[in-house]
């Protein structure tokens, strides 16, 4: 009986239980066993590279700066080398509903093809984790009869390492954290420094390489099914025209082993012979023959797993692979949807805007606001005045010399009542300023002062201000 031909209860029964979990709510271990193929193969590379660029970021210096900070309590930020501050909030927010869309987009149109590729929770785990705990303790059949065999030295000893191993690992990852908040250099200063002088950042780090070392040798395959966003809000961005990891319903049903079959013609069997091999290579242990299901992360596996069998059995590959359920029922394929193209459409304008916003970025944030308290001074009978305080942000690497000059209007003249330079690189000064306009030529209420900042002769930016007149 083909799945097409199954009852819709019973087709949907999966979705009523997770596979990791008993129907008794007892936590069900998912022994995966190890891929292999050219997606494992490009997976690998991907998270050699990520990996690499993890744990290098704290370290690459840029003209005596990092690439990547993230200091949070000192709220500044550089990102691959473009320093950012909490004047350039405006732009962290864009950047972020950017983001979120993109994730959005991407998801509508490829599924969750970040979970099984860029996800730093599946490279660590199936990248790191899981090859060490091949390593050490064996295929998954050894791990599952040494995990339900009596404790023994040669089991204590193989755990002990293992975990070891883990905790090491997950005190490596939770330094590197730190080092994208606090710098390379004072990381390094904490770590040869008295370490009573820093116990409450110590307990910090004990208490995320814990929280690490938690994630990847218990909770596991949990922390995408019941702690991650993504894989909720996914259900709603994913339909049947999404392309994701699927299975040909069409081409493999009904299923049935190879040894029962006398000949492709007289079995009318399709071309899944049954082997379960994309279940036992899936590290959330589910049936991917079910079709797309809220466990599944994109990772690949199965597609590997079934290219192989397929080789074997000299039929073509794809029985599994990246397809829409709606080209595999239909034979059509239609990506750009009018909800993707909406989500497209709004994704090009907050690009856009975000791309303007960038190139509109000044090296200064200036701000010149009329002394508060004060509103217009009598310079004898000729000129009126007004005193304005000045801020000005540098958001650069390096000092500045700043130099501030009167746009308009023309016959404005003005006096420094403090230090204008050097700024300090991402320091703020702070200074104030008189503004005198003749007395017959001012006039009543507001005129706009505009002021030009420049730097070695070039002009940052231009800072508007009102002055007051009677």
């Amino acid at each position: 009986m083909s799945i097409i031909d199954v009852p819709v209860e019973d087709v949907e029964n999966f979705r009523n239980e997770l596979a990791s979990i008993d129907r008794d709510g007892s936590r069900k271990w998912i022994y995966a066993r190890q891929p292999k193929g050219t997606l494992y193969t490009a997976r690998t590379i991907i998270a050699t590279i990520l990996l690499t660029f993890f744990f290098a970021g704290p370290h690459i210096y840029v003209n005596g700066h990092p690439f990547m900070l993230l200091n949070l309590p000192e709220r500044m930020f550089i990102v691959f080398g473009i320093p950012f501050m909490p004047q350039d909030f405006h732009l962290i927010v864009v950047l972020a509903l950017s983001s979120l869309l993109s994730v959005a987009l991407f998801t509508a149109i490829a599924g969750r093809i970040w979970c099984g590729f860029m996800c730093p929770q599946t490279i660590f785990l199936e990248m790191i984790f899981r090859r060490i705990e091949w390593f050490i303790e064996g295929s998954p059949k050894e791990q599952a009869i040494l995990n339900a065999s009596p404790w023994t030295k040669k089991k204590i000893v193989k755990k002990s390492f293992k975990h070891a191993i883990f905790f090491g690992l997950s005190f490596a990852i939770a330094h590197t954290f730190l080092a994208y908040i606090i710098g390379r250099d004072e990381l390094l200063k904490i770590q040869l420094d008295d370490q009573m002088n820093h116990l409450a950042g110590l307990g910090m780090i004990i208490v995320f390489s814990f929280v690490f070392y938690a994630v990847f040798s218990r909770f596991r395959e949990q922390a995408c099914l019941i702690a991650c966003p993504y894989g909720r809000y996914q259900s709603v961005l994913v339909d049947k025209h999404t392309i994701a990891v699927t299975y040909d319903f069409l081409r493999g049903e009904p299923r049935g082993k190879q040894h029962h079959r006398k000949s492709d013609v007289q079995s009318n069997q399709g071309d899944c012979i049954d082997c379960h091999q994309c279940v036992v290579v899936c590290p959330t242990g589910i049936d991917i023959r079910n079709g797309i299901q809220l466990e599944c992360v994109n990772c690949t596996a199965c597609i590997d797993a079934c290219n192989i069998v397929m080789k074997k059995i000299n039929k073509p590959k794809g029985l599994i692979r990246y397809t829409s359920w709606e080209a595999v029922k239909n034979g059509t394929a239609k990506v750009f949807t009018a909800r993707v193209k909406a989500y497209l459409a709004v994704w090009v304008i907050l690009i856009t805007i975000l791309g303007y916003m960038f190139s509109k970025r000044t090296e200064t944030e200036t701000l010149i606001l009329r002394q508060s308290g004060t509103t217009f001074i009598k310079q004898g009978n000729d000129a009126i005045g007004n005193l304005f305080n000045v801020m000005i942000t540098n958001k650069t690497f390096g000092d500045k010399d700043i130099e501030i000059k009167i746009l308009s209007p023309k016959n404005a003249s003005m006096k420094l009542l403090g230090s204008f330079t050097p700024v300090k690189e991402f320091a703020t000064l702070q200074s104030r300023i008189l503004i005198s306009i003749p007395k017959n030529s001012a006039v009543s209420g507001k005129t706009i002062i505009q002021f030009g900042m420049y730097s070695n002769g070039k002009i940052l930016e231009t800072v508007q201000s009102a002055f007051i007149a009677p």
